[in-house]
């Protein structure tokens, strides 16, 4: 026992002072309840895994962030974790995703369980690759003090600017990211892709039919028109892609489509998993992490 605890037992009149033996004991139970409850978690991870014979990926990036809780409520409601890429974009509240402001929400999802991964920290879009030996790129950040101008990033300056998104989340949530990115806009080159694996972030996109169209116009594209389409299109092992806000669709996506979507899948047979748990990333964060 530590001095203080000793103190309170020598001075607390009436009451048996543990002993030595009893003190080791109830120590040692305390340890195999969390050693117990880690191995019941991580079994029912596991068994989960192996039981999801349709498994869907859903992605969500950063945006505005106005419809974060709800997504957050959704989740959480409907017991689904999912893979956040995440960019310092503006937001609003008036700052960034993923300033302080945010931070606690960020944390409370990786207490959830979810995952998360760059999505570049200035949101940055690969315009071209330029021409020479070394690898040099046209970029154009559409987030921070930068935001719509256009520049010649060399390979170190992108693989800084994946890191970095990486390096706040991991600040903001308390753990570790996944060693993934996502291109803004899904724009990459095969050129930027093999200097993003060189630094130790592989790229990850999007299925076709999990394109969910939350930033599309609304007045072509329907929240109706939207859910239908992905749930007769949306198989086994597609990666889907829907966002924390967009600006410029008027009749937001989530509120109307995520859950319909989420319980619409799940009576199909789908099951909803983190990219950790992807066949073609797995053994990459595996040797990356």
């Amino acid at each position: 026992m530590q001095n203080d605890e000793l103190s309170f037992w020598r001075r607390a009149p009436g009451v048996a002072r543990p002993t030595r033996r009893r003190t080791a004991f109830r120590t040692g139970l305390g340890a195999l309840a969390v050693v117990l409850a880690t191995a019941f978690a991580t079994g029912s991870e596991a068994w989960a895994e192996a039981n999801c014979a349709k498994p869907v990926y859903l992605t969500f990036d950063t945006g505005h962030m106005g419809v974060a809780p709800l997504v957050a409520e959704v989740l959480r409601r409907q017991d689904v974790r999912v893979t956040f890429f995440a960019a310092a974009e503006r937001t609003q509240t008036e700052g960034d995703s993923l300033d302080n402001q945010w931070a606690p929400w960020w944390k409370a999802r990786a207490a959830e369980g979810h995952e998360f991964a760059s999505h570049t920290y200035d949101h940055a879009y690969w315009r071209g690759d330029v021409q020479g030996t070394a690898p040099r790129f046209r970029i154009q950040p559409s987030a921070g003090a930068f935001a719509g101008r256009q520049f010649t990033w060399d390979a170190d300056q992108y693989c800084a600017n994946i890191a970095k998104a990486s390096e706040r989340l991991q600040h903001v949530t308390g753990k570790k990211p996944l060693p993934l990115f996502r291109a803004p806009g899904g724009k990459t080159s095969a050129r930027l892709l093999a200097v993003a694996k060189g630094c130790g972030y592989a790229h990850v996109g999007w299925s076709p039919a999990g394109f969910l169209g939350d930033e599309l116009p609304s007045e072509k594209f329907s929240n109706e028109k939207l859910l239908a389409q992905a749930l007769e299109h949306i198989r086994p092992g597609d990666i889907l892609l829907a966002h924390l806000g967009i600006w410029s669709r008027k009749d937001p996506w989530a509120p109307a489509v995520l859950e319909p979507l989420i319980v619409g899948l799940k009576a199909r047979g789908f099951c909803f998993q983190t990219l950790r748990q992807h066949p073609a990333y797995r053994d990459w964060i595996a040797s990356h992490s």
